[in-house]
């Protein structure tokens, strides 16, 4: 599955996000950033609820921020599929886990790319998904970490393991050369490989294919 990023959208935001909707994207991926937790700013709530109200893609919602449960609260209202949270923001991450649950929305929790899976162990059997950060969170155009399939690829054992649901995902610095190496994630997500693109679904299509 592909999860395609908007940050990276920086012209014409509103006539390529309808250029995006009309792609086979499985996603789209919607970077939330609060200038604290990470030292970007994204687009407020007010921007991105007017941009994406008429979007039919599935939304794939990721908090790069420090009050979790604030954003949520706005978020929600554009009824994502997912929202993840990142697990160094918070202590109390299976309340964040159940919280965005009971809404009816998938749970996903991401990590940087210091986090070890080791110290997630406890929290894997309340997710829908666990994201691997492949780039240091908060900036886009980063060049993808290398030894991030080492974790794409101990989350599979462990999920096969103890049969577990979650799915995986990985986010920076992916495109058609470094989506090979993460044959073990089920979702890709890639942003300015396609964003910065003439064509939005040949090089969504690029990415399918090294997922086949």
């Amino acid at each position: 599955m592909i999860s395609t990023s908007i940050l990276s959208i920086k012209e014409d935001i509103e006539e390529n996000i309808k250029k995006l909707d009309d792609t086979k994207t499985t996603f789209m991926h919607i970077d939330v950033m609060d200038g604290i937790f990470v030292s970007n700013n994204s687009m407020s709530y007010d921007v991105y609820e007017n941009l994406l109200k008429d979007v039919k893609t599935p939304l794939d919602v990721h908090l790069m921020v420090s009050d979790v449960k604030k954003y949520i609260d706005l978020y929600k209202n554009i009824n994502p599929v997912i929202i993840t949270f990142h697990y160094e923001a918070v202590d109390n991450q299976i309340e964040i886990i159940e919280y965005i649950k009971s809404f009816n929305i998938k749970a996903g929790m991401a990590i940087k790319p210091d986090t070890k899976v080791e110290e997630i162990m406890d929290i894997l059997p309340y997710l829908d998904l666990v994201l691997v950060m492949s780039v240091e969170p908060g900036y886009g155009h980063q060049e993808f970490i290398y030894d991030s399939p080492v974790k794409i690829n101990e989350l599979d054992k462990i999920r096969k393991e103890k049969n577990y649901a979650y799915l995986i995902e990985v986010d920076g610095g992916v495109n058609d050369i470094t989506a090979k190496l993460c044959n073990n994630a089920d979702i890709i997500v890639s942003g300015s490989f396609i964003t910065d693109s003439t064509s939005y679904d040949e090089q969504i299509q690029k990415l399918k294919k090294t997922l086949d």
